[in-house]
């Protein structure tokens, strides 16, 4: 199920929020796990166990390295707890690659196993590992009610697509929650508009992006048109889920952190990963970066520690030379961009935005293609696959989807929430704006409706 469908939005959703405020607090976090299981169960029925099995698994690991602090004992069931977390997740997402990899190098033809990732397995396992890390260091105490650490674990808001949520951000809500009108109607506003960014600019971008993958006769303007098209589908994609996830849980009194802070106003590759997934990237930071000296060592281990991360950061992201590709080109842009870019990029801002543009422009162009067309797009966009400048096909596109494009380039600066801010004050805001989140809604639910394109591309990962 995802949050972008009928059947969540008219469902799931009422049914949940009904059942939510009916019961007494003592039992809502009850309701959560139950409608959070079953929300999983509707789209991963087979592997609902390995949900199960984190849950149980993690909450015991948990008591064990709560329970013997500062011993070895502690170590030794925090050394088991990532052990079975990252070998349930290397098994499930990662085996038949390293078996094609096997087979390639030796020649030799292993059978591959076929396994179907379960979703969501990637979110879910960074934050029970990052819970037990946290227990061993003393940053949060053992949850010893497991109705709670179950719920913390399933959360349907970020349980399949992330973000990934730190359990220290939700520790007390988990005990004890507020709701109010305001907050709920908060809620309700940022996942209307995580809808919208869903509904109205990503799935119409990747139609726009597949639509010029299969142009008859490609020229360079429809490639350049393609990878702009596929990095705001990314962007407007994953934001807009982030927005929804974080909406749902004003909705029943969680706080999430933000995950993205308008990433492609970004003056540098450095600032834009302090604005895109910064719950991975900031998970990243504190439990690999930190632990392998972050900066504070040589140079030499510094630039390997870079490597190293982006290396995860990359293979998180999926099962595929693409990806890894795509983790290790920024791991060179940040070494090249703090040993010698710094101070030119703080000093000429125009130029430091349209570099950071290009850059990550051309960083989804691998993230998004398999390994052995990428180079063949590069050509492509630089003129060398002999292609003309444009034609009739490519300007067609252009014009049907020109507003689109504006409209989201737009969209992914903080331009349209400024103008908004300035009329927060006003009396009329009172009646128009209800208005405006009530006919976003149902234009969403039109566009729904009528929809043959509707994926949620991080749920792959």
């Amino acid at each position: 199920m995802i949050f972008s469908s009928i059947t969540f939005l008219y469902y799931f959703l009422p049914i949940l929020l009904l059942s939510y405020f009916i019961t007494p607090n003592r039992y809502k976090n009850f309701i959560l796990l139950l409608f959070s299981l079953l929300f999983y169960f509707y789209g991963e029925p087979t592997y609902i166990w390995i949900l199960l099995f984190s849950c149980i698994f993690n909450f015991y690991i948990g008591k064990k390295i709560g329970k013997s602090f500062n011993t070895k004992k502690s170590k030794v069931y925090l050394v088991l707890g990532i052990v079975i977390n990252f070998g349930l997740l290397f098994y499930f997402k990662y085996t038949d690659f390293m078996i094609t990899n096997i087979n390639q190098i030796l020649s030799i033809s292993i059978p591959l196993m076929h396994i179907v990732m379960p979703i969501g397995i990637s979110f879910f396992t960074f934050q029970t590992v990052g819970y037990l890390v946290d227990v061993y260091q003393g940053k949060v105490a053992y949850n010893n009610k497991f109705l709670d650490f179950a719920t913390y674990v399933t959360l349907f808001p970020q349980l399949v697509a992330g973000p990934i949520v730190r359990y220290v951000t939700v520790e007390e809500e988990l005990k004890s929650r507020n709701h109010s009108y305001s907050q709920f109607a908060q809620g309700v506003k940022r996942f209307v508009i995580g809808l919208a960014k869903k509904v109205l600019l990503a799935n119409i971008l990747g139609e726009l992006a597949s639509s010029l993958a299969g142009i008859t006769v490609p020229t360079i303007l429809s490639t350049w048109v393609h990878a702009i098209a596929v990095t705001l589908q990314i962007y407007f994609d994953f934001s807009g889920y982030s927005d929804m996830a974080i909406g749902l849980g004003l909705l029943f009194g969680f706080h999430f952190l933000e995950n993205f802070n308008y990433p492609l106003i970004a003056s540098s590759i450095t600032d834009f990963w302090r604005r895109w997934h910064i719950s991975l990237s900031s998970w990243l930071k504190d439990y690999i970066y930190i632990p392998l000296g972050g900066s504070r060592v040589s140079k030499l281990k510094w630039i390997r520690n870079i490597f190293i991360v982006w290396f995860c950061t990359g293979f998180w992201h999926g099962a595929a030379w693409n990806f890894i590709m795509w983790g290790l080109y920024f791991a060179v842009l940040l070494v090249i961009e703090k040993v010698i870019l710094k101070d030119f990029l703080k000093k000429h801002k125009i130029i430091a935005h349209i570099y950071t543009i290009l850059l990550v422009v051309f960083s989804f162009v691998i993230f998004s293609q398999e390994s052995g067309t990428i180079l063949n797009l590069f050509k492509c966009l630089f003129g060398l696959g002999n292609l003309t400048f444009t034609n009739a096909e490519t300007v067609y596109y252009i014009r049907s989807y020109g507003i689109l494009l504006l409209v989201a380039v737009m969209a992914a600066t903080p331009i349209l929430t400024n103008q908004m801010k300035q009329f927060q004050n006003k009396k009329w805001m009172t009646i128009v704006e209800p208005i405006y989140y009530v006919v976003l809604l149902l234009v969403c639910t039109a566009f729904l409706i009528d929809a043959s394109f509707n994926p949620f591309l991080y749920f792959r990962f």
